[in-house]
């Protein structure tokens, strides 16, 4: 969910209590498809669990067309839990935000490039999302993004390189290989404990 202040995105960050998924990660509002989600296929029902899920965790109406598509995920093999996730961008409708201080503690409106500069914990497809709309900047930013790169696939492939995790996607030199060493284009995540997770891409 995202707003216009002074010609620049603002993004609703959630954050989650200490308990249960994703503790304590900053989020987006959004959930699992239910199986009540009404819809034709795969997408139209994840965008319908969207519109749900924003009205159950922030009471704030989103209205379905306004629905942007930005991006789909699949987590790696190994992962104790996968879910796939699909990404969506809408504007605010204006309703105030109310969170319930169980699941969700705390709740604020925030530039993306500033979040990712604050540290805030959060998942890698997060902060990939985050990168993203702090390039776009505005919602005429993100529809000649998306125009340009289309709704984006990752699909992440894993892999370990000097004492690193480095989550490699589409595009990536090392990706079909799995090998991070590889030369070449980049589009990969690097993470360190204890370090800021860096991202890097290199436009094709």
């Amino acid at each position: 969910m995202a707003r216009d202040a002074g010609g620049e995105f603002e993004i609703l960050f959630l954050k989650r209590s200490e308990v249960g998924a994703f503790a304590g990660l900053w989020v987006f509002p959004g959930g699992r498809v239910d199986d009540a989600d009404p819809g034709h296929d795969e997408l139209s029902r994840a965008a319908a669990a969207a519109v749900r899920e924003a009205a159950e965790e922030v009471a704030v109406r989103v209205h379905p067309d306004s629905l942007i598509t930005l991006s789909h995920w699949t987590p790696p093999a190994i992962a104790p839990k996968r879910y796939t996730t699909w990404f969506f961008v809408a504007p605010w409708t204006g309703d105030e935000v109310q969170i319930d201080q169980h699941e969700i503690v705390d709740a604020r409106w925030v530039r993306p490039a500033d979040a990712i500069a604050e540290g805030l914990p959060m998942a890698p497809p997060t902060h990939v999302t985050l990168v993203t709309l702090a390039e776009a900047g505005s919602f005429d930013g993100l529809t000649q993004l998306i125009g340009q790169r289309g709704v984006e696939r990752f699909v992440t492939v894993p892999a370990q390189h000097d004492g690193a995790l480095v989550l490699l996607w589409e595009n990536d030199s090392g990706y079909e290989s799995g090998d991070p060493t590889r030369p070449g284009a980049r589009h990969r995540m690097v993470m360190r404990e204890g370090l800021p997770h860096r991202y890097e891409r290199t436009e094709q």
